[in-house]
This record gives structure tokens, sequence and C-alpha cells, in this order.
């Protein structure tokens, strides 16, 4: 049973969070590239929908498992037009047909669900053969003296930050999963603390 924290606080902490400035600009380099039928993983507190094109968009489906973070997402701002629909569900177990998405949308999604790599699997399966799988997630920094302090924040940073974790490798585990990334952007967010703050933006198709 979920606490009291996890129900109320967290959502609101990390629609707090993951609405900063900083975090708001990659956004809005990834969800206006979207077309067609998008299904969005971990949609979270439906910041990503302010961003989409409904003249490309035809619909956005979101997927999150938290109730208290659907909610946000159902009032969040969207343009006008725009359909979407928010259901409860794990992104490692997607209820949807093979091949029924023209776009998959991931952004500061894969550093807190169970498996990534079964969220991987199941992107590729739901994704159409001439689609495209569009990121912007969070996670191990190339730069040694960096990842040593994500491994030691990292224990007291996951039970705190709804599960999210900092040493998880981000391009490296998308091709691992059949992908191919057409373009990828590597960078340190600004202002941010250095492990808390590697960021991989990009756009990759299935092999």
């Amino acid at each position: 049973m979920s606490s009291f924290y996890d129900r109320h606080i967290l959502p609101r902490l990390i629609r707090c969070a993951c609405g900063a400035g900083a975090i708001a600009r990659q956004r809005a380099k990834v969800a206006p590239r979207a077309e067609g039928r998008v299904l969005e993983l971990g949609i979270g507190g439906g910041l990503n929908l302010a961003f989409y094109d409904p003249a490309k968009v035809v619909s956005v489906t979101g997927v999150d498992p938290s109730p208290g973070l659907r909610d946000l997402a159902l009032a969040a701002p969207r343009a006008e037009g725009l359909r979407v629909e928010v259901l409860a569900g794990e992104a490692e177990n997607l209820p949807f047909d093979d091949h029924s998405f023209d776009t998959v949308v991931c952004t500061f999604t894969l550093c807190s669900v169970h498996t990534p790599a079964a969220v991987l699997a199941e992107t590729r399966r739901v994704l159409k053969p001439s689609g495209r799988f569009l990121f912007c997630e969070h996670g191990l920094a190339p730069d040694a003296k960096v990842a040593r302090w994500q491994g030691r924040i990292e224990p007291f940073w996951t039970p705190l930050a709804g599960g999210c974790h900092l040493t998880r490798p981000v391009g490296a585990a998308i091709e691992d999963a059949g992908f191919v990334i057409d373009e990828i952007q590597t960078f340190y967010m600004p202002k941010a603390p250095r492990p808390l703050g590697w960021c991989e933006l990009g756009v990759a198709h299935v092999a």
C-alpha cells in the first residue's frame, strides 16, 4: 500500500521539479517533433502536453502508474484541439497492440521505471516500423568523478525522488534494445548539480 507521501506529496514534488525551466526547455525540443498517433511513457504531470503540435498529432495517449500524477496530467495545459487520453499502467507492460503508434515519447522517465530494458522492448513492440522514438533522459555521466558521486548519492536520492536512479545509461540502453539512434545531443543541464544533470536527447528508430 502506498504511503501518504507517495499519494499526495510526491506527485506534486515531481511535477514541480520536472517542470523547472531548464527541464521545460528540453521538453520544448522533443514534444513538438511528435507526429501522428503518439504514446507518451510516464506522462507524469502532463508537462509535455503544452508542447505538442495539434496540426501534426492525431492523438496523445499517456500511461502512468501514479493516480496523483494522472490527475495532474488530465488538468495540465495543452493546445486547443489536442486529443489526450491518460491511462493507468506501467511502461513495462503496455496494453496496446503491436505497431500501434507513429511516435513514442519518453522524457525523464527511464530513470524511475522498474526495468528499463523491458520498457524499451515494449516501446519497440508498439512502435510502427516507420515510427520514431523521441527521448530526453538523465542518467549515468561519462565523467568518472561525476559518476562516482552519482553512485554515492543514488541510495539516498532514489527513495525520496519517486524511484529516480542516477546511474542508468541512456543511449547505450536504447541501442541495446534494438534501436538505431539517428540524432543525439549530450550535455549537462544548465544550473543543475552535475550528478543530477547529465542528459541525452535524441531520435531513434527500430533497427
